[in-house]
């Protein structure tokens, strides 16, 4: 459920792109990232820090593209997006000595620390390879191929990593006995 939640956005930026056009579906992405936070801060639940960086990033680039009538600073917010996130783990891992993918999951699995460490760099470089495949596809096709791309294929990219993530981590996990 959380993981519709999350592309609650993205999935009203796609119907609003193939209804109207780049600009009303901006719009709609600004409004739905809004409403995502107010629906959560109404039900006093916690919202995530990812979940705010990524409505300044949708309000500073999305208000860009609206205010400039420009749709390159739109196309430009997913490689921001996961460069952030990217930048936030290596940072974290480098200058802080902290492992975020390990804070994340260690409740759930318990890994030696060297399969934490390559867990933590497959996922930085995940977000730099998924950073520049979005302008890759943003500057080499159209506008309704990015908007495509922007919905199911780095979705379909996402939950193929994921899976393999999970294949490679199943045989560090032991079975409880």
């Amino acid at each position: 459920m959380k993981f519709l939640f999350d592309l609650f956005p993205v999935i009203l930026f796609f119907i609003a792109f193939k209804a109207y056009d780049i600009y009303v579906a901006t719009g709609v992405a600004i409004a739905a990232s809004f409403a995502q936070i107010g629906w959560l801060l109404a039900r006093r639940r916690k919202v995530d820090s990812m979940l705010w960086l990524s409505l300044a990033i949708i309000v500073l680039f999305g208000g860009a593209t609206l205010l400039l009538r420009d749709e390159t600073f739109i196309k430009w917010k997913p490689t921001v997006l996961y460069w952030l996130f990217g930048a936030v783990l290596a940072v974290s891992a480098l200058v802080f000595r902290k492992n975020l993918i390990r804070k994340l999951m260690q409740e759930q699995i318990a890994l030696p620390d060297g399969i934490w460490a390559r867990l933590n760099a497959s996922w930085i470089a995940f977000f730099a390879f998924m950073g520049a495949l979005n302008l890759f596809v943003a500057y080499r096709f159209s506008t309704d191929t990015w908007v495509d791309f922007k919905l199911f294929g780095s979705m379909g990219l996402t939950l193929a990593f994921v899976i393999g993530q999970g294949l490679l981590l199943a045989k560090h996990v032991q079975e409880e006995k």
